[in-house]
């Protein structure tokens, strides 16, 4: 058996181990292939691997000193799949993404600067960047805090993120099909891009009242093959090709909220609905809020500002705030912060297969 150094860590709503860059292979082939083994992947319990055996379990943060000048660190995002023995990078995670500030401070890649501690990000998945504010009282990373977040229990230090160029992560677009607005077939749709491509969809328009619990959505097979199908036009039209083995564009069906909220939501990964929401989802979701014209703002009409600064997206676990600023010489652009919180849940080497190839 071989050892690779290891930390584990939740990073709001997921949980992951993180790597640093120069500890894998260098080869991509052979680093998904290790990771794979790492994680367990092809079994549903992922039983011989540190993964957890659900889509929020079973990702992996890659970390490494940056080259660029506006950032620190570099940060890639893989998706482990679970039941088949394959990785995704196209998609970011915004909740793995509040682990890597901690982690690249407490590895040394960045040093403590006061109370809170700036570590600007550069996400390789997309090549956009995000500021992280860490809290470091006593020149540490300090873990336990009085922030609580939907989905996870207990409470535990704020970690800002601020995604300061989202737009257009993947595609080049806000809006990748030219429109806000765009009808597969009698089904009105927003394709958006931001921080994470999304197929936005009205539940009441899949036979959906939206509030329902993620088991009841995934036991439903035809419900998820007309939504897949939906999401498959909707690659095409965003200019991703055949996305039927990838992860993007995420499917999400939203309704009128139950509990005072701006929105609520049901975000899927994509064949399955998420227990909460991703953070990259929630930024796409805020932003689709102010634009005119998209399915959320049809869906409300005056009663949604469009100079709204807070939006409260409702859950199955409870709910998550986006705080929205506008800058640019325009004011059109649209910036968006959020709150979450990690923690640190331990650090080692991780085993595996003496096959298995390693950093050189």
């Amino acid at each position: 058996m071989q050892r690779i150094p290891c930390v584990l860590m939740r990073g709001g709503t997921s949980k992951g181990p993180v790597f640093l860059a120069s500890d894998l292979p260098s080869s991509t082939q052979e680093r998904d292939e290790l990771l794979l083994a790492i994680m367990g992947s092809g079994h549903e319990l992922e039983i011989d691997g540190i993964g957890g055996g659900s889509p929020q379990t079973s990702k992996v943060a890659i970390v490494s000193p940056s080259a660029h000048p506006d950032a620190d660190v570099d940060y890639l995002f893989v998706q482990v799949m679970v039941s088949q023995r394959r990785v995704d990078t196209a998609p970011n995670c915004g909740n793995m993404l509040c682990a890597v500030g901690p982690f690249a401070i407490e590895q040394g890649l960045v040093p403590v600067s006061g109370a809170v501690t700036r570590v600007r990000i550069r996400n390789l998945n997309t090549n956009t960047f995000v500021d992280s504010e860490v809290q470091t009282p006593d020149g540490k990373v300090r873990y336990e805090g009085d922030t609580a977040i939907d989905g996870v229990p207990g409470t535990a230090a704020p970690i800002k993120l601020t995604f300061l160029d989202a737009a257009g992560s993947k595609t080049g677009k806000l809006f990748p099909t030219g429109q806000v607005l765009d009808w597969f077939d009698d089904i009105p749709v927003t394709c958006i891009d931001m921080a994470m491509p999304m197929l936005i969809v009205e539940a009441c328009r899949l036979g959906k009242r939206g509030d329902e619990s993620p088991a009841e959505l995934d036991a439903d097979q035809d419900f998820l093959r007309r939504l897949e199908a939906l999401r498959l036009r909707a690659g095409m039209a965003m200019g991703l090709g055949d996305v039927s083995d990838k992860v993007i564009p995420k499917p999400v069906l939203v309704s009128t909220p139950r509990a005072g909220g701006t929105l609520q939501v049901r975000y899927f990964m994509p064949s399955n609905c998420h227990r909460s929401l991703a953070i990259t989802g929630s930024i796409g979701l805020a932003t689709a809020c102010v634009s005119e014209g998209s399915v959320i703002s049809r869906m409300f009409g005056e009663r949604l500002p469009r100079d709204l600064e807070q939006v409260r997206l409702e859950h199955p676990s409870g709910a998550i705030e986006v705080a929205l600023a506008r800058t640019g010489a325009d004011g059109k652009t649209i910036r968006a912060a959020v709150i979450r919180t990690a923690r640190r849940l331990f650090s080692g080497e991780v085993y595996v297969p003496a096959a298995q190839r390693l950093a050189s």
